[in-house]
């Protein structure tokens, strides 16, 4: 299974659409972003060039910061929060070896980014859902090959 699958399975599912920021905005509109759309990290792109992912900012970065600085995280600008080397994915990695690079580095959002333009993005849920379904797929074969 490939990374081109969940996306087409988000799709679907009317999920395909990344939220991103600029680093010029603030952190109460990333704040904003998080609560309108229910998702965890939001992915900032260049502002000359909105498909070219810039960094990536999740709910724990805000914690970090607010812990540190207060309230006056919120007057920020996501710039001053957001990771800047991004690891990314493509399209056409397997699943599997996504899984596992997740895991290892302890990275719960992971945008996918094609030839240089940002194509989607995957949490390490719609990871583990994708597996759920590749076994409930794979279930229902051997119980139709035993059947017979």
């Amino acid at each position: 299974m490939k990374i081109s699958d969940i996306l087409r399975h988000k799709s679907a599912a009317g999920a395909g659409a990344v939220v991103t920021l600029r680093a010029d905005q603030t952190v109460q509109q990333l704040l904003a972003a998080l609560a309108e759309h229910n998702i965890g990290a939001v992915v900032v792109v260049d502002a000359e060039a909105p498909e070219k992912v810039a960094g990536i900012v999740s709910e724990r970065d805000i914690v970090r910061h607010l812990a540190h600085a207060g309230a006056e995280t919120l007057e920020q600008r996501v710039a001053d929060l957001m990771t800047t080397s991004v690891l990314s994915c493509t399209s056409s990695d397997s699943v599997d070896s996504i899984a596992e690079t997740m895991t290892a580095q302890r990275i719960r959002h992971l945008p996918v980014v094609d030839n240089g333009r940002l194509a989607g993005i995957i949490s390490i849920g719609d990871v583990v859902s994708s597996r759920i379904r590749q076994l409930e797929h794979d279930r229902v074969q051997l119980e139709q090959y035993i059947a017979g």
